[in-house]
């Protein structure tokens, strides 16, 4: 703390400074003394100056009245005033003078050529005359009283003078001691203040000797019980507690770059150190070597920093990374497979339709469609991960669906779990999508029981929240419904808690899970702008909450989709179309024609978007409906519509996609259904139906 003080004396020395050079010292000489004469006889005033002005500056008078104008413009050492004059005398003069506070003081020297009777002298003196000088006047008489006088008043005006520096100088001198009293105030609300932010802050601040082994600081500032959760003399008294508590894998370097130090200059590392209350911090430790004026070592200046919160956020930012990347990937994967599936269930189909099969040729064809179904439901768990599915977000009561879920899962459960729904009435309803929310619901539950092989309670809760701006969940501030799915089982390690929400990562034994429950359920939180956040304790049990958009009231009402408009068919094509049907993949267009062409529906095939919309062009009346895939190169099926669209109006359109973005599918053109791969002929003959509010043809015997 010497520095502060030092900086609070050299302000003062500099206030001290200032002050003085305010005073006025009146270093320049003080003006000649003036002496007045009155006289109404002008040959008298000149002798008189002639006499006096090697003494004083002389002014002169000729009347009373004159006389009385020039006392008001300034001061005069002494009056030499004829008592005898035309119109106001002397006495009268004298009388007036004497009267004014300003000239009171003046002494008066009354001149007088007659009267020197004793009675004249008193009234003289009585009037305020100090001093007689009778005409004619004596020139060394007159010069000796008048010097009296003047140097009487040089030497009270060089007294006032002293006395006005004087004053001065005190007064600067009270107002420097009020300056610096004041700057030391501010100096130590400055230094309050500053320790006040340090101990707010997480940080220390330290001056450790140079050498000191063991590693004990000989000065800290900032909260150190906060910080670490200790007292400062809880580590004198134990000096080997900083390097005991170090993290295991943490010591040898943090050890090794101590002893560096001394060498070195200076140090910088991150490390975890293990508090109080049992938990690991991560502190980044800097510190300066200090030295004295011969340049000898003498003190390390350091801080230490508690960077646990930005390492959190480091670790977070780092799995949202590789969780979008992930989600990336899975998504590309899953668009490559939907085609594949495609291709493989809508041949199996055309097999089962137009090949005769005996038994055990229809249990092989079954057994493989099975696997692709199962293929096929794989894909659809990753797309959800990848946030990637399609979603159709309506207003879901809780209570309701409680009741759905617990059908499913009546016979899936066993005896030894029990299934408690918590869902008051004033429970606000969710908006998302509901077969969905049902699906997330049953693998928390599934996988809540099988971490309870002993059996248990699964408890189901939901609980009305509102988040405000600054919230851990990452999501937007406003009202959402949690549904927290608690079980009283093994618990997740911390370790692997960062995992679990990735694709394919299980911690069952195999063949017993997939990896992809958790993660379907964080991409589905996440794409219906919600969030999943995970407690677990080993032994202790699981927490799962699932945070969801509260359902706007406008969606109570909400008004049913507007139907498509009934489009015509052809003129001769009573139950049959033509169709023009695109798709880059060579199988699944041969696969989706073979299906169209068994509703006996006519297809012509194209190979991309320019090439149908060159067919399209040559006779855009040929064809009753177009269908397209959505990812295509040059052109998307999106762009191939409403292409189609400008060269014919109003032309029906299905899009087909194994891998689509909400956003792009969103702003299709009105009345364009999405049908997504792989599909059935059925849901190709529903589709189809929709447009066209007629039922088409079956599939061909």
């Amino acid at each position: 703390m010497a520095r502060p003080v030092r900086r609070g004396a050299k302000a003062s020395s500099a206030i001290d400074a200032e002050a003085l050079r305010e005073v006025p010292l009146e270093a320049k000489p003080l003006p000649r003394a003036r002496v007045l004469v009155v006289d109404d006889d002008e040959r008298n005033l000149l002798a008189i100056r002639t006499v006096l002005e090697d003494v004083a500056d002389v002014v002169v008078a000729s009347s009373g009245e004159e006389a009385l104008r020039q006392l008001l413009k300034g001061e005069f050492a002494v009056i030499l005033l004829d008592v005898y004059m035309p119109g106001m005398d002397g006495y009268e003069t004298a009388q007036i003078i004497r009267s004014r506070e300003q000239t009171k003081r003046i002494p008066i020297v009354f001149l007088s050529a007659v009267n020197k009777e004793t009675e004249h002298l008193i009234r003289g003196y009585s009037m305020g005359a100090v001093d007689y000088v009778f005409k004619p006047v004596e020139p060394i008489v007159l010069q000796s009283k008048v010097a009296v006088f003047v140097d009487l008043f040089v030497m009270t005006r060089e007294i006032q003078r002293k006395a006005r520096q004087e004053q001065a100088l005190l007064d600067a001198n009270l107002r420097a001691n009020a300056e610096r009293l004041r700057a030391e105030q501010e100096l130590r609300l400055v230094e309050q203040r500053e320790a006040a932010i340090i101990r707010s802050l997480p940080i220390i601040l330290y001056l450790e000797p140079f050498g000191a082994n063991p590693r004990i600081p000989r000065f800290v500032s900032g909260n150190f019980a906060a910080v670490t959760g200790f007292e400062f003399e809880a580590l004198k008294a134990q000096p080997d507690l900083w390097i005991e508590r170090l993290h295991e894998n943490d010591r040898a370097r943090v050890v090794a770059a101590l002893e560096a130090r001394s060498t070195t200059g200076s140090m910088a590392l991150e490390y975890r150190w293990k508090c109080a209350d049992g938990q690991y911090k991560h502190f980044l430790d800097q510190a300066v070597l200090l030295r004295d004026a011969h340049g000898a070592p003498t003190e390390f200046a350091g801080t230490l920093l508690d960077v646990t919160d930005r390492r959190d956020l480091e670790s977070q930012l780092v799995q949202a990374r590789k969780m979008d990347a992930i989600g990336k990937l899975t998504g590309g994967i899953a668009h490559d497979f939907n085609n594949l599936l495609a291709a493989v269930l809508g041949g199996l189909g055309l097999i089962e339709r137009r090949v005769a099969l005996d038994g055990e040729q229809r249990k092989i064809l079954a057994m493989t469609r099975h696997a692709a179904e199962q293929g096929s439901e794989l894909v659809r768990r990753l797309l959800a991960f990848a946030r990637r599915q399609q979603l159709e977000p309506a207003r879901i009561d809780i209570g309701k669906l409680s009741e759905t879920v617990s059908d499913l899962l009546a016979h899936t459960l066993g005896g030894l779990v029990r299934l408690d729904w918590r869902t008051g009435d004033d429970l606000w309803c969710a908006y998302a999508d509901e077969a969905q929310l049902e699906l997330a619901l049953m693998n928390l539950i599934i996988n809540a029981r099988d971490a309870m092989p002993e059996g248990g309670e699964i408890c189901v809760a939901g609980e009305n929240r509102l988040v405000s701006m600054d919230n851990d969940l990452g999501i937007p501030a406003g009202d959402y419904v949690l549904i927290a799915v608690t079980d009283t089982g093994c618990g997740i390690a911390p370790e692997i808690m960062e995992q679990v929400l990735e694709p394919f990562f299980t911690t069952k034994d195999i063949g017993k899970g997939t990896g992809l429950g958790l993660s379907m359920v964080y991409g589905f939180a996440k794409q219906s702008g919600g969030a999943i956040d995970i407690e677990s304790e080993v032994g202790g049990g699981t927490r799962v909450e699932i945070w969801l958009p509260r359902a706007p009231e406008s969606s109570k009402d909400a008004a049913a989709p507007a139907t498509a408009p009934e489009i015509a068919p052809r003129d001769g094509q009573a139950r049959s179309l033509n169709i023009l049907l695109v798709d880059d993949h060579n199988g699944v267009r041969m696969a989706t024609a073979g299906i169209l062409g068994d509703l006996g529906h006519k297809v012509t095939e194209a190979s991309d978007g320019p090439e149908l919309l060159a067919l399209l062009g040559d006779d855009p009346d040929a064809f009753d409906l177009i269908i397209c895939d959505y990812a295509m190169p040059l052109v998307s099926g999106i762009d191939v519509v409403e292409g189609a669209r400008k060269l014919r109006p109003g032309l029906p359109g299905i899009i087909v996609t194994g891998y689509a973005d909400a956003q792009s599918i969103a702003r299709r053109p009105e009345n364009v259904p999405v049908l997504n791969k792989p599909f059935t002929p059925e849901q190709m003959n529903q589709a189809i139906n929709g447009l066209f509010r007629r039922p088409c043809a079956s599939a061909a015997e």
